[in-house]
């Protein structure tokens, strides 16, 4: 065990290699989501195709195959990627579209009144999205963002495969040199969770202030002020 903590720097750099894919990869996953996702709502056929095609190949395709085939495969075209740029392809694209489904699932799920109010106070197709319905679909989006965002930290152990420093790659590292296998992997194995823990805080801190800027969670300082105006002379609380 004191062998293992004792290569904490080599952790770290890991932990660093890792983060720095999580949040490259989320970013990527997050534009691609989007994009599709909208593009899977639109009433042009050729545009919802586009939004399936994209959907099913990508969902339906290991993010392993994905990573060999970006930096394996392509070099022998001419198309040459670095490690952490074919890492973070993969991983965007396999997220990205799981993430589409879930910006159009919950677009759909906003009340069909709130589409009609849109209508009624003429407002264009764009503002009618940018205004009204996808603000409201943020809210139900942020939960299984959320889970993908855990799911995509969780798949970068992997990138180890194309030579990417990370995470999962140091500990094999401290493994073969301390030859400490239990404890290498329950270090890492909490490093991990550590992390996931914290995707989770950020996801519910960003939960916490759309429900605030959609009025479903009072802010703090109305709440002080209504306990001040409750327990005010004359408010008829006693």
């Amino acid at each position: 065990m004191t062998e293992v903590l004792d290569s904490y720097q080599l952790l770290l750099k890991g932990s660093w290699i890792t983060i720095q894919l999580t949040v490259y990869g989320s970013v990527l996953a997050l534009v691609l989501a989007v994009v599709f996702g909208l593009a899977g709502t639109s009433r042009n056929r050729a545009v919802r195709t586009l939004n399936r095609v994209y959907v099913e190949f990508f969902r339906g395709t290991a993010t392993l195959v994905l990573m060999f085939w970006f930096f394996y495969a392509l070099p022998l075209v001419g198309l040459r990627f670095t490690p952490m740029f074919a890492a973070v392809l993969a991983l965007g694209l396999n997220v990205g579209a799981y993430g589409a489904e879930v910006v159009r699932g919950a677009i759909n799920a906003v009340p069909r009144a709130q589409y009609e109010a849109t209508i009624a106070l003429n407002l264009t197709p764009a503002q009618r999205m940018r205004r009204v319905l996808l603000p409201q679909a943020v809210a139900l989006m942020l939960p299984p963002f959320g889970n993908l965002l855990i799911e995509l930290m969780k798949g970068t152990a992997i990138v180890s495969l194309i030579t990417i420093s990370d995470l999962t790659f140091r500990a094999k590292q401290i493994q073969s040199s301390t030859g400490e296998t239990l404890w290498t992997f329950v270090v890492i194995l909490v490093l991990y969770f550590a992390i996931a823990q914290l995707l989770q805080l950020f996801v519910r801190y960003a939960e916490r202030r759309v429900d605030r800027m959609l009025g479903r969670r009072p802010d703090k300082r109305d709440e002080k002020l209504a306990d001040l105006a409750a327990s005010a002379p004359g408010s008829g609380v006693g």
